[in-house]
């Protein structure tokens, strides 16, 4: 029984390819996961039943000819709403992969493929799917569509412990460095929870203002204080059924941090000015990129509300740790900015894929994408050369490698931190998130250093200290 496309319990694929042997192998692992599929084998079949309604997904193959991947993709996209499409090769190509995405695929899977990689592609497309019908009948809904690519089977596990827990009402802790897609993940356990209709609301703890932190959250009344001029729905409210993200959670100030443990605890919030405390139903999902036990033992985060936030953890590994990886997303990257860019870039070069399997990718899957971008506008013809990506060769970088820090005899306490904390923005091109998170400190903490050292006339560029 298929249903209605957003309120069913099993989600009907329609399989449509020639090749019996995997015909039925696909239609066994999806099966197994607990979706309805069907099956047919030519090409007025598959375009007779795709034409009808009630389908959450389409697989189909890619180059068959009696099965054109591209009418497919024609008579899918014409649905209402327009049916995700998953195109299968046995025999992928780049040139296939970009010319697929261009033309509305939501997915490229090259076969042989594991049935945990089939199915998580399958899953991602339908919610994808789900999500922009919701968008487009709710625009005042904002919530990310993109969907995460990858083969690693660790990122993998982290997804479905995500889908699993997001049909709860439970505390989500997503941690990770800068650029895993942590954001990404948040959404994913939204357009996955109980209700995905409801508002999406984040907010950057770490960007609110201590004198209006309060407010923002939690709203206030008419005259609360001056230019409160009228009633203001904080976050907890705005957020209703849905999901409220609390994005750079360990910048919160200590003070906020304590009436967030109550909210949490109680599930009501107190308006400033008000005087009665008003229910709130939104699930938290916190966000941060440090590590919270080490913030709770330096006395910088509450170790109850840590407690209280780390329900279920969830932990994004690191481009690094994820080598499988970097050439996926490489291909998913040029073909998108290719298309962008309305360029005919279809490959990398043996020495740009070389190079970028080196990598240590410390700024993750944002910094790979970036590469991507500005290797796609410098590029001629339709290959990547390793010096279209702007990345030294890891011999150079360890060549030119700064020697270790080293200071004078009798040079003050505060003078070593100013160098310290000055040299490791500058090796950070001046990035206060990334030198926070390397000196162990909050970004709040690091702030207040480099004012403190304004204040005193202290040279704020880096000394040769490295």
């Amino acid at each position: 029984m298929r249903g209605d496309r957003l309120g069913v319990v099993s989600k009907s694929i329609l399989i449509a390819t020639e090749d019996v042997g995997w015909r039925s192998t696909l239609a066994q692992m999806l099966r197994k996961a607990g979706f309805s599929v069907e099956i047919c084998v030519d090409s007025r079949q598959a375009l007779d039943r795709i034409s009808q309604s009630g389908w959450h997904l389409i697989v189909a193959e890619a180059g068959n000819r009696a099965i054109a991947g591209i009418d497919v993709l024609q008579v899918a996209g014409r649905m209402r709403p327009p049916v995700p499409v998953i195109l299968i090769s046995t025999a992928g190509t780049v040139p296939e992969a970009v010319e697929a995405l261009q033309n509305g695929a939501r997915d490229y899977l090259v076969l042989p493929i594991t049935s945990e990689r089939l199915v998580l592609a399958a899953r991602n497309a339908i919610s994808y799917a789900e999500a922009a019908f919701a968008n487009a009948q709710n625009p005042e809904r904002r919530v990310g569509l993109k969907s995460f690519i990858t083969h690693d089977p660790h990122l993998m596990q982290v997804l479905e412990m995500a889908r699993q827990v997001a049909r709860s009402t439970a505390t989500v802790l997503i941690q990770g460095e800068s650029g895993t897609g942590k954001e990404l993940l948040a959404a994913f356990i939204h357009r996955h929870g109980l209700h995905p209709e409801a508002p999406y609301v984040a907010v950057n703890c770490a960007a609110l203002p201590e004198t209006l932190a309060e407010s923002e959250l939690f709203g206030h009344e008419k005259g609360a204080f001056t230019g409160a001029l009228t009633r203001k729905a904080g976050k907890f409210e705005l957020a209703k059924k849905g999901t409220l993200v609390l994005d750079e959670v360990g910048e919160m100030a200590l003070p906020l941090q304590a009436k967030l443990l109550r909210v949490l605890q109680e599930r009501e919030i107190d308006r400033v000015g008000g005087g009665m405390p008003v229910p709130v139903e939104a699930r938290v999902v916190a966000i941060t990129n440090r590590d919270l036990s080490r913030a709770v033992a330096a006395g910088s985060f509450r170790e109850d509300l840590y407690f209280r936030l780390h329900v279920v953890p969830l932990v994004i590994p690191p481009l690094r740790e994820r080598p499988g990886d970097v050439q996926l997303l490489a291909d998913h990257f040029l073909a998108h900015f290719s298309a962008q860019a309305g360029k005919g870039l279809s490959r990398f070069s043996e020495q740009s894929l070389a190079l970028m399997s080196q990598h240590e990718w410390k700024g993750n899957v944002r910094e790979l994408a970036n590469r991507i971008e500005r290797a796609v506008l410098l590029a001629d013809g339709d290959t990547v050369q390793a010096r279209n990506l702007g990345l030294e060769p890891a011999s150079e970088t360890q060549a030119g490698a700064r020697p270790p820090m080293v200071f004078r005899c009798g040079t003050t306490v505060w003078e070593m931190e100013r160098q310290l904390i000055m040299g490791t923005l500058s090796e950070v091109d001046q990035n206060r998130t990334r030198a926070a998170e390397m000196l162990g400190i909050s970004i709040r903490t690091l702030r207040n250093k480099l004012r403190e050292y304004r204040e005193n006339n202290a040279p704020t560029q880096a000394a040769n200290c490295f």
